[in-house]
């Protein structure tokens, strides 16, 4: 049923997509609240935005239905979530999420967007307590791993989910540059000259972290910290540094 979350039985019900047989059918079936019990409901909805702006009210919805995503599109998954779904979780009518978002895909780039920003501002913060290149570089991986699937629903918006929308393909670009500008940074000081192309090099440790996550998360006895992360710095490092 489309409709506002406050509309009344008698309104809502008419506005079914049962017609006007159907829904005299259901009204004789369907006990309907008592005019009370109406103003009660409507009451406390009202009462969470009292002395709040039309600017938070849409903030608060709007961070309500991130929320929401984040669950239903780490599982069941983002293609087998609807709007509607979504509303019902959320409990917001259909048209308030209109106001918030032009539709699905929207909504996994703002969230996408969000889970990518925070795991980043995690690596950078990690390189910037490390003072060695190669420290750098390890503490960074180290902390990408662990944040990542410290939260399973994490890593399966940015590396699985998001991985599958076509959509959201600029997003993700994007993404992953912003990931190979924190690494480029490290990998230009790194003894040894390794590469001569830094960011072609950072971009090639997004690609192992990224299989070796999916791995993490569809593997029958997953792989530990240690064992992720050690493989990533044997194959960038060498296998004479071994993960801390």
């Amino acid at each position: 049923m489309n409709g506002t979350a406050d509309e009344p039985f008698e309104e809502l019900i008419e506005r079914s997509s049962l017609g006007a047989p159907g829904a005299r059918q259901l009204r004789q079936r369907t006990p309907q609240p008592k005019t009370d019990e109406l103003r009660r409901i409507q009451e406390q909805r009202a009462g969470r935005y009292v002395g709040l702006s039309a600017e938070q009210r849409l903030a608060d919805r709007r961070e309500r239905l991130l929320a929401t995503a984040y669950i239903l599109f780490a599982k069941p998954g983002f293609h087998a979530t609807t709007i509607e779904r979504i509303c019902s979780e959320a409990r917001i009518s259909n048209r308030a999420f209109y106001e918030c978002f032009g539709g699905r895909e929207e909504l996994l780039q703002a969230l996408y967007e969000r889970v990518v920003n925070d795991t980043l501002t995690q690596v950078t913060k990690a390189m910037e307590e490390a003072s060695a290149p190669e420290d750098q570089f390890v503490d960074g991986i180290t902390r990408y791993i662990e944040f990542t699937i410290a939260d399973w629903r994490r890593p399966r918006i940015m590396h699985v989910e998001a991985a599958q929308t076509s959509s959201i393909g600029e997003a993700r670009r994007q993404a992953l540059r912003r990931f190979a500008e924190v690494f480029h940074r490290v990998v230009t000081n790194l003894p040894g000259g390794r590469s001569r192309d830094p960011y072609l090099y950072a971009l090639g440790v997004h690609g192992v972290l990224h299989e070796l996550i999916c791995e993490w998360l569809e593997a029958e006895k997953s792989p530990s910290t240690e064992v992720l992360v050690g493989t990533v710095v044997n194959i960038f490092l060498g296998g004479a540094r071994t993960a801390r």
